[in-house]
């Protein structure tokens, strides 16, 4: 047996073959804590080998799938570097095992998915968001680089052009348009969520398992490749925005509710 009570800030039920985690930090929009960050650099490698886990659903608690990162840790990353360097390597495990877990990973995506949350929502296998929810990467917008995997998923799921423009602008898209564009799978209205995200979540787990898994492990071959040719450099640059001044910027006018004077800097 597993034991996944040593995970913070996540909450994890089985039931019949499919686990639930869920990011749960309601009170901050499920805003990445150091527990949940760490957490979920790790717990894949636990979920690829549970013999009792055929699928995986990955949703937030409360209003929100996940704000991503939150202004306070912002600071405290500028104030002190070094806090920045030791994610790095969580953040990279964190894609990484993803990728290489061989379990279906369904995000149910509940409300907003921004930044690292929306990341971590389109690394997942199928994503089904209730057509409330809102979907995009504003690392630009808060002065920093999206270094944490979302330079490398965008692009493969709805081309090159498209991506550019979101990653550049930060901009958030519905869920609607989310779906239309391709970026993820389907969107329902919220109350019918439940049923659309554990119906799929069910037949999968009731299916050929090991036909299933190895598919995955087959399809996931270039977006490891990829990974691993892109990470490095993609953190690496996103660790050095975090000292750029567009960045203290981005997060001094986010705590003075209003907007930033981008210089270049």
């Amino acid at each position: 047996m597993i034991d996944y009570s040593v995970y913070e800030d996540l909450l994890i039920e089985k039931n019949n073959g499919v686990m639930t985690i869920t990011l749960n930090s309601p009170e901050n929009l499920n805003a990445f804590t150091p527990g949940m960050h760490r957490g979920l650099s790790r717990i894949w490698s636990d979920v690829h080998d549970d013999a009792e886990v055929d699928v995986v659903v990955l949703t937030g608690a409360g209003r929100a799938f996940s704000a991503g990162g939150n202004v306070v840790a912002m600071q405290q990353k500028i104030d002190d570097p070094a806090l920045f360097d030791e994610i790095v390597p969580e953040a990279k495990r964190i894609i990484f095992r993803m990728l290489e877990c061989d379990k279906p990973i369904i995000a149910r995506v509940n409300g907003h998915a921004v930044g690292l949350g929306a990341t971590v929502a389109l690394f997942c296998d199928i994503i089904i968001a209730a057509e409330h929810a809102k979907i995009g990467d504003p690392h630009v917008s808060a002065g920093l680089v999206a270094g944490d995997g979302g330079a490398v998923i965008w692009p493969q799921l709805v081309g090159f052009a498209r991506a550019k423009e979101y990653l550049f602008t930060g901009d958030l898209m519905s869920a609607v348009e989310a779906e239309r564009i391709g970026l993820i799978n389907h969107v329902v209205p919220a109350e019918e969520l439940d049923d659309k995200v554990y119906n799929l979540a069910r037949r999968l787990a009731s299916g050929a398992s090991k036909s299933v898994r190895w598919t995955k492990q087959v399809v996931n071959i270039p977006l490891r490749q990829l990974a691993h040719s892109m990470m490095d450099l993609s953190l690496s640059v996103e660790t050095q925005s975090n000292l750029s001044g567009d960045h203290q910027e981005a997060v001094t006018a986010f705590s003075n509710k209003r907007k930033p004077n981008f210089t270049g800097g």
